[in-house]
């Protein structure tokens, strides 16, 4: 006899379904200012429509589906706030980001920076910078071969989360990063070796004309991948305490973001990581809502 399917909303399922609701909320809200807010509300009420479906009416896709989907989601969400941003806030947070970067330090750290800057340094950070992706992508991979559903439902929460959090954040504070704003300060361009070109034109092109800066999502995440790899195994664990601490740093020396976003990061991540195994219960009514069938 074949287990009954399970028809409950995960908690990533309510995570993800109240964050299209909020977004939709800005794109009925924001009409006439949204750059194609009629394409937005279609994909929002496909996707949602597409998560009901796969929950409520159980197929052979809805296993993988369900346990996957949140990565599309995500990323498509992380899209859409290029053009969210723009048309709901009218002024952006750069200046003020960088004004606090400055009381902070008393200089702005990446033009301080220039001093320590070589071809071989730029080219190996923006390799680091490049694996953000993989390394976070990495750990839900692992576990998945494990196949420990409850570690990796409750690792694609806890990302889903970290990435939707900040993405929250983008909005209540836009900016696009020193790079664009402190251009004119800069003494030195960056430049690489031989591949420092292609990987940040190809991070440009994938990441479009983003406010992306606070907080600094690649510092939360990988963050949370590190914290995460405990869950395969120590050393793994340990290459990624290596590995956070050359990102955190390259998103500076690279001038993606300010300190002040990297410090945000942390402290994001701290509080995810503190929070989220109980909001984890709650949402899942007490305990783990998984299942095969």
């Amino acid at each position: 006899m074949s287990p009954t399917p399970d028809t409950r909303f995960w908690a990533i399922d309510k995570m993800v379904l109240t964050y299209l609701a909020f977004t939709t909320v800005l794109i009925v809200g924001w009409w006439n200012t949204i750059e194609d807010a009629g394409v937005l509300l279609t994909l929002h009420v496909i996707g949602v429509a597409l998560v009901i479906f796969e929950v409520k009416c159980p197929n052979p896709t809805s296993w993988i589906f369900r346990n996957w989907y949140a990565l599309l989601y995500v990323a498509s969400c992380y899209k859409e706030m290029a053009l969210i941003i723009p048309g709901v806030r009218r002024t952006d947070a750069d200046q003020w980001l960088a004004n606090l970067d400055f009381r902070l330090w008393s200089v702005h750290p990446t033009v301080w920076l220039e001093r320590v800057q070589t071809p071989a340094l730029t080219e190996f950070l923006q390799i680091v910078y490049t694996l953000f992706i993989p390394a976070v992508l990495l750990i839900p991979f692992l576990i998945w071969r494990k196949r420990h559903p409850e570690e990796f439902q409750y690792y694609a929460f806890l990302i889903a989360l970290g990435y939707l959090a900040s993405y929250v954040g983008y909005l209540i504070v836009p900016a696009r990063g020193p790079r664009f704003l402190l251009n004119h300060l800069q003494h030195i361009p960056l430049q690489g070796m031989w591949l420092f070109h292609a990987m940040q034109n190809t991070l440009d092109r994938l990441e479009s004309a983003q406010y992306d800066c606070f907080p600094s999502g690649h510092t939360e995440l990988t963050i949370l991948a590190w914290w995460s790899s405990r869950a395969i195994s120590k050393p793994l664990f340990w290459v990624y305490f290596g590995y956070t601490p050359l990102i955190i740093f390259a998103t500076v020396y690279l001038r993606y973001h300010y300190t002040v976003d990297v410090l945000a990061g942390i402290a994001l991540a701290a509080v995810l990581i503190l929070c989220t195994p109980a909001l984890y219960r709650v949402m899942s009514k007490g305990g783990l809502a998984i299942g095969r069938y």
